[in-house]
């Protein structure tokens, strides 16, 4: 479904990516993990397009994205739907107007179907009934929920996700992972996460590609990864388990 072959990104002096290639696989949930400041969220964006390569291709199902056009790269977008770190929504819209939003944007539909949707999608995240609420009434694991349910309002085929559980407390944590977890098995889709939380990727990925120094640096399932001898994989995976150990 995706291939990353081959790229490298520099903002001014600093060298961010450095010839990353990774084959994300279709219909399963690809993890790509790493520290803190590493260049995944810089990764993500050049997968739907917000970040142009140095050099390098992003391929989407058989198509080159880094040369296309704005109107080109705004219809592939169509394909995608995306949970941001925090949620993102419009504080000055209800719930149900924020879900609303890319129906309203990219389709032609009524009213009535839109609310129908609106309300599908926020009961497959389990929070029926609440369209008329504000961002502002909502927590932190619920507002995270809404944004599921907004970037699934046109039934994406890649869902990605910035941080999904970033901030949130370990009983909601695990609840943002579960539904993450529940969803894709649910519509099949391609899933891209991208975290620094070592157990959070073992909980919910096919498949757990780890960024470092710029580079994809190993490949494989969650079992895979953590039987893995590279040192880098080592070095995190037991840094991540002492501070477990600390709090």
């Amino acid at each position: 479904m995706i291939e990353i072959h081959d790229i490298y990104k520099s903002f001014g002096p600093q060298d961010v990516l450095k010839g990353v290639n990774l084959e994300i696989g279709e219909g399963q949930t690809t993890v790509i993990l790493g520290r803190s400041g590493t260049g995944k969220s810089v990764l993500l964006k050049h997968i739907i397009g917000l970040i142009k390569p140095d050099k390098g291709q992003v391929i989407i199902d058989g198509t080159d994205i880094t040369p296309l056009s704005d109107p080109k790269l705004n219809e592939m977008r169509k394909r995608f739907g995306m949970l941001f770190q925090d949620g993102a929504l419009f504080d000055s819209m209800t719930v149900g107007e924020n879900v609303a939003f890319p129906v309203q944007e990219h389709t032609k539909l009524a009213d009535k179907e839109i609310a129908a949707i609106v309300a599908e999608k926020l009961d497959q995240v389990g929070l029926s009934g609440i369209e008329e609420k504000m961002p502002s009434e909502l927590s932190g694991g619920m507002k995270r929920r809404v944004g599921l349910a907004r970037a699934l309002a046109l039934n994406p085929e890649i869902v990605l996700f910035d941080e999904p559980t970033s901030g949130l407390d370990p009983i909601m944590a695990r609840t943002i992972e579960d539904l993450i977890v529940d969803t894709q098995r649910q519509l099949g889709d391609t899933f891209v996460v991208i975290t620094h939380n070592m157990d959070a990727a073992f909980r919910i990925a096919h498949t757990i590609a780890m960024l470092d120094g710029g580079v994809i640096v190993e490949k494989g399932s969650p079992e895979e990864f953590e039987a893995s001898s590279n040192p880098v994989v080592r070095a995190f995976l037991e840094r991540e388990e002492g501070k477990e150990m600390t709090e």
